[in-house]
């Protein structure tokens, strides 16, 4: 007589560890991959936001130095500047004034019987904004600015600060 052996269909309890254990590391590797991307996507906003913010505040800024007749910046306060410009008019040529200074967080610009605007975004803080008149023969003013992203979060991806200075000489002098 000949006996037919009967295979068992299924797995074995050894085949479902190490099935579950290559799943659990696949697993693993996906999520931190996530984690990472989230978390240097967060960084790159960040840094974006700030570097952003700085570039279009020193552009602003030293567009106005540029086109201004003369300048003023008082020794009290080295984070505000006044500008005097000169506006042609068919009845003559009219002085105004443009002033930036620290308004909070933010740096903000003032014309003349206007109100004031923040050139800077919510999303960021002016940390220091310092005008220095380097030359007196030739008006120029040196900025220095701070800026950093605002986050309530103290996690280093939620972070990002700018460093700039720029240097600017009136054309008009």
């Amino acid at each position: 007589m000949i006996k037919i052996k009967k295979f068992k269909k299924g797995f074995t309890l050894l085949e479902i560890l190490i099935y579950i254990s290559v799943l659990a590391i696949v697993f693993v590797a996906v999520s931190s991959f996530l984690t990472w991307s989230t978390k240097l996507s967060a960084k790159a906003t960040a840094i974006r936001e700030a570097t952003d913010n700085t570039r279009r505040a020193m552009e602003i800024m030293t567009y106005e130095i540029r086109g201004a007749k003369s300048v003023y910046t008082p020794t009290a306060s080295p984070s505000q500047m006044s500008l005097v410009t000169v506006r042609y008019l068919p009845a003559g040529e009219i002085s105004t004034f443009i002033d930036f200074y620290l308004c909070g967080t933010a740096i903000c610009l003032k014309k003349e019987s206007q109100d004031p605007v923040a050139i800077t975004s919510d999303s960021v803080e002016v940390d220091n904004l310092v005008f220095t008149q380097i030359s007196t023969t030739t008006p120029s003013i040196q900025i220095q600015l701070s800026v950093g992203y605002k986050t309530s979060s103290a996690k280093l991806e939620y972070q990002a600060s700018v460093d700039a200075t720029s240097t600017a000489s009136l054309r008009n002098y």
